[in-house]
């Protein structure tokens, strides 16, 4: 790892370790956990990541409790918006923290529009982070999730997380994860 990947990493740890939020399991804050599970997941299914890539992963969430949904207003609009206002905020502060590690304004902007997910689809590292994403909200977070909604809801998520999701995802999802069977067409795009 570069000396500034290494700065910008422990930036992006230290602005997230104000999370206030814990990680009900490590009693960490959980945005900190999160960047740290996110780092894991990419390391695991792409060990040769780009710099850009590797610090779009791990600032996915930064300081994430800044903007809360509560803000924004209920409904789905009010979600949309509210996530347009994370992405924004998130690859700014990303791209902020990388200029004073030493990364050049093109290098921040790259890393921004990845947090923005522009091109997802098209763009190999976008869609790679959102595979990435998908998998750690599978591996970590799904099983919350579910236990708090109806059927319904839950095979609706997992419908629209596997549509974000590049072919190769969705196979690893199919292979790596136990989803109920129920569950299984809900991964058919």
């Amino acid at each position: 790892m570069s000396g500034r990947l290494e700065t910008v990493i422990a930036a992006i740890d230290s602005a997230n370790a104000a999370d206030p939020a814990l990680e009900a399991e490590t009693r960490e804050p959980a945005a900190l956990v999160y960047g740290r599970r996110m780092s894991g997941e990419l390391d695991r299914i792409c060990p040769g990541a780009s710099e850009h890539l590797r610090i779009a992963a791990r600032g996915q969430h930064i300081e994430r409790w800044k903007l809360p949904r509560r803000a924004y207003p209920d409904g789905r609009e009010g979600y949309h918006a509210w996530r347009r206002a994370q992405a924004l905020a998130h690859g700014a502060r990303v791209a902020e923290l990388m200029i004073a590690a030493g990364y050049c304004e093109a290098d921040g902007a790259r890393v921004a529009q990845m947090l923005r997910k522009e091109a997802i689809k098209r763009d190999p590292e976008v869609q790679m982070l959102e595979d990435v994403i998908c998998l750690v909200f599978l591996r970590w977070y799904f099983a919350d999730f579910a236990a708090s909604h109806d059927h319904e809801k839950i095979f609706g998520i997992v419908a629209k997380t596997a549509r974000k999701m590049s072919a190769e995802g969705r196979a690893r999802v199919a292979a790596e994860f136990d989803l109920p069977p129920e569950l299984a067409p809900a991964l058919a795009v």
